[in-house]
């Protein structure tokens, strides 16, 4: 009976091995597997067939801590499917490697891209609405370009796209994707004014994309236009007149009577040819994405610059963290294409959600791969920027407990235009100090939506409002809510807006500021703890509600508030310069000859 029981527990437990090695799989697999670059846990858990929770164990047991919906790298994987004698195949090509494939067949001569650049007010748009015969400047508020714009030029010497760059210095992010896409610049610099801040940002963005760039002196219809000034004020920047020896060409023009502009277009289909610029027609597009906003009926749209291949209706794309299939396509004028060749800008809509403006649009064959492309870019996103919030909470726990109290301006922004939620909310970004600071709950273009309003409120935020409005329903909600929204046409209003909310919300600095200084020259009987003193005033006052610092020499005796001030036997509230007072105060350490400083506190307001 004794063996038969020992016989028996043995085969259990010979059974409990075995259940124990196979309780973490469910569909182990014995050839080698293939995967990519990255993985994350769950998709392991199925290439490989072992359970994700053992997957995690081995992870932690490396030193690698990972949720199952988190990437880890092809490395690890194959670290990790070893442990259970798999093996697995890492793949150089991982899924961005797609995007690499380039058009295909002969290149031809392609339009310039022209960028139009400059500061605010110097005649920009008003060249461009010159040029292209419309009245887009009339359509601006505050008279400035509030957001990018590209147009399809037809001249006699040939074709061209212009973008039109806002000259606000908020849209010096947009002024720099301007000149990444574009062959060659119009800088223009109005005759009366010269180089300004501004004018000097768009030489930099333009030297930076390697651009070649023509000046455009506007506004030499003015009585006060000086063109030469101009040219002498760029030589610091390295922009030397053609007349002085330089290769930097000058075209005085005026967006008014049109005189030089003819010779503009001249100028930019010259260099044009100098350049030689060639693309691929043929093949899968790529290009950029230089606006992106909501429209009503389409949903987000898109303005794309075409680099190479040919943009067609129906094309399956992916755009950053967007990706799509092309329903519909129009040109700058609001005409539909079916397709959009080199340097052609065309809106293009289907897009998923509104794209990062300055993203590269890439055509692919397979409508699976843009939307697998497009969810790897937004988890990597999502990963990074969880790792520098946790980074940033970690280096700023010991200031914020020196700190004790950190003010925060909450924002919820609301656009037209994507790029303009950008420029935004970047600018923002920018204020504060060590006390104070403008955080970005959430932007993006389109009304102001219910969901938006309940946002705001939960988070105690404002809702900035730059040429958008407010859906019926969300008027409803705020009601009840109370959200403040501030509506804006002029980026610069919404800036000084925010700049003095958030020094309203600082508190005064306290600094201390001496008003007089007395000399003690009689000590009276002690009344209790305090001394009643007999002082002189050498210079400024004193007065009854500041405080003194008793000093001997170097010594310091007393430092406190006044009990009491009395010019001979009446209470005031102040002595002046030369005159003699009372005084007592709670300390009996005083001497004849001793001095007085009398200091007050002021409260000095922050300004950032």
């Amino acid at each position: 009976l004794e063996s038969r029981k020992k016989r028996k527990k043995v085969k259990k437990t010979k059974e409990n091995v075995q259940e124990e090695v196979l309780k973490h799989t469910f569909n182990p697999r014995k050839g080698a597997i293939k995967v990519g670059a990255t993985i994350t846990v769950s998709e392991l858990s199925s290439a490989i067939g072992i359970r994700a929770s053992e997957i995690i164990k081995k992870l932690m047991d490396l030193g690698v801590l990972a949720t199952i919906n988190q990437s880890i790298s092809g490395e690890e994987a194959a670290l990790i499917a070893s442990e259970f004698q798999i093996e697995i195949e890492i793949e150089a090509k991982d899924l961005e490697d797609v995007l690499k494939s380039q058009a295909t067949g002969e290149a031809i001569t392609r339009a310039p891209v022209v960028t139009i650049m400059g500061h605010v007010d110097h005649g920009k748009t008003s060249l461009l609405d010159y040029i292209r015969k419309s009245q887009v400047v009339r359509k601006e508020a505050g008279g400035i370009t509030q957001h990018m714009g590209a147009y399809r030029i037809y001249t006699d010497a040939g074709e061209m796209t212009l973008l039109d760059t806002p000259g606000h210095e908020a849209f010096t992010a947009m002024r720099a994707r301007g000149a990444n896409v574009t062959d060659i610049v119009i800088l223009v610099v109005a005759a009366d004014d010269g180089v300004q801040p501004q004018t000097v940002e768009a030489i930099h963005h333009a030297q930076a994309a390697n651009a070649e760039m023509i000046v455009a002196v506007n506004k030499i219809d003015l009585s006060e236009a000086n063109p030469q000034r101009v040219r002498q004020e760029l030589l610091s920047h390295e922009l030397v007149a053609e007349e002085f020896g330089g290769k930097t060409t000058f075209v005085e023009v005026s967006a008014i009577t049109g005189q030089g502009v003819e010779q503009l277009m001249d100028m930019i289909h010259l260099h044009a040819e100098m350049l030689e610029l060639k693309a691929k027609v043929e093949g899968l597009a790529q290009g950029n994405v230089i606006e992106s906003h909501l429209k009503r009926g389409k949903g987000p749209v898109a303005t794309v610059i075409v680099k190479e291949g040919t943009l067609k209706v129906g094309d399956y794309f992916v755009a950053g963290q967007t990706y799509g299939r092309i329903r519909a396509m129009t040109n700058s004028r609001g005409k539909n294409l079916l397709e959009a060749t080199p340097s052609m800008p065309a809106e293009i809509s289907g897009l998923d959600r509104v794209a990062n403006v300055g993203a590269r649009l890439h055509v692919l064959s397979d409508d699976k791969i843009a939307r697998q492309i497009a969810e790897r870019r937004i988890t990597r996103s999502r990963e990074e920027a969880a790792v520098k919030q946790r980074k940033t909470q970690l280096e700023n726990l010991f200031a914020s407990i020196e700190a004790q109290e950190f003010i925060e301006l909450k924002l919820l922004i609301k656009t037209d235009v994507q790029g303009s939620a950008e420029a935004l909310e970047e600018t923002f970004a920018q204020l504060g100090n060590d006390n104070a600071s403008v955080r970005v709950i959430h932007s993006a273009s389109g009304n102001i939506t219910e969901n938006d309003v309940m946002l705001a409120s939960a988070s105690d935020a404002i809702i900035i409002a730059f040429d958008v409005g407010m859906e019926a329903t969300a008027k409803k909600v705020n009601l009840d809510e109370g959200v403040d929204v501030r509506y804006y046409k002029v980026i610069y209003e919404a800036l000084e807006d925010v700049k003095l909310a958030l020094q309203g919300m600082l508190k005064p600095h306290v600094k201390e500021e001496v008003i007089g200084h007395c000399v003690v020259r009689e000590i009276f009987n002690a009344v209790k703890s305090r001394q009643i003193v007999g002082c002189y005033v050498q210079d400024g006052k004193i007065t009854k509600d500041a405080s003194i610092r008793l000093m001997r020499g170097d010594k310091e005796c007393y430092n406190g508030p006044l009990s009491s001030l009395k010019r001979f036997k009446e209470d005031v509230k102040e002595v002046g310069n030369h005159y003699e007072c009372g005084v007592s105060f709670e300390s009996k350490d005083v001497q004849v000859g001793d001095t007085i400083e009398v200091y007050v506190f002021v409260e000095e307001s922050i300004t950032l």
